[in-house]
């Protein structure tokens, strides 16, 4: 079922984290906090809307290389839904091209304390780890026509890289909802 991004709003706190990546290690909020801009988005592999947008991702960041900090987490129920494993996240890395590390989030808390809705679901935040956008990618949906580009994210990550306030007026992402294992929906 598709559903939207639940637009918390600007300027809130990035949530502090500290994860297992799927190649082994740990990456925290902590080790971003030296970026001009981070991004941090919800992913799955499973989903047809990340799909259909992952090349996509993976081309913007190497687009922007070090001027942007970025980490996908991964929050499904992989027991339920296998294919968002750390193997097939792992085929997923390599197919897309992601050059960031992808975390997991086994219990599911940190995608509470983003309030992340959906997959994809990206939060962009200020050097100062201040929300300056969440929405969506770019108006790409599986079956419409228009063009994966990533333009609506880029534009955010333009004005903030060149010190430009980053438009208010932001459309939510939409996507698969998050799949929360039995009894963790959040309330």
């Amino acid at each position: 079922m598709a559903v939207n991004s639940s637009m918390v709003p600007l300027g809130t706190p990035a949530p502090a984290f500290d994860l297992t990546a799927i190649n082994g290690g740990s990456v925290s909020l902590e080790d971003l906090k030296d970026s001009p801009a981070t991004l941090v988005v919800f992913l799955s592999n499973h989903c047809p809307y990340v799909r259909h947008i992952e090349t996509g991702l993976g081309a913007l960041a190497k687009d922007y290389g070090a001027r942007l900090s970025i980490v996908a987490i991964c929050s499904n129920d992989s027991v339920n839904y296998p294919d968002d494993d750390p193997t097939h996240l792992a085929e997923q890395a390599t197919r897309a091209g992601f050059t960031f590390p992808y975390l997991l989030d086994d219990t599911q808390d940190v995608a509470k304390a983003y309030k992340a809705a959906c997959t994809p679901d990206f939060f962009l935040y200020d050097a100062e780890l201040r929300l300056a956008y969440r929405g969506e990618f770019d108006g790409a949906r599986p079956g419409n026509s228009v063009p994966v580009t990533g333009s609506s994210l880029r534009a955010a990550v333009d004005a903030l890289l060149e010190g430009r306030p980053v438009p208010e007026q932001q459309r939510p992402a939409l996507g698969c909802s998050i799949k929360w294992k039995p009894g963790n929906q959040p309330t």
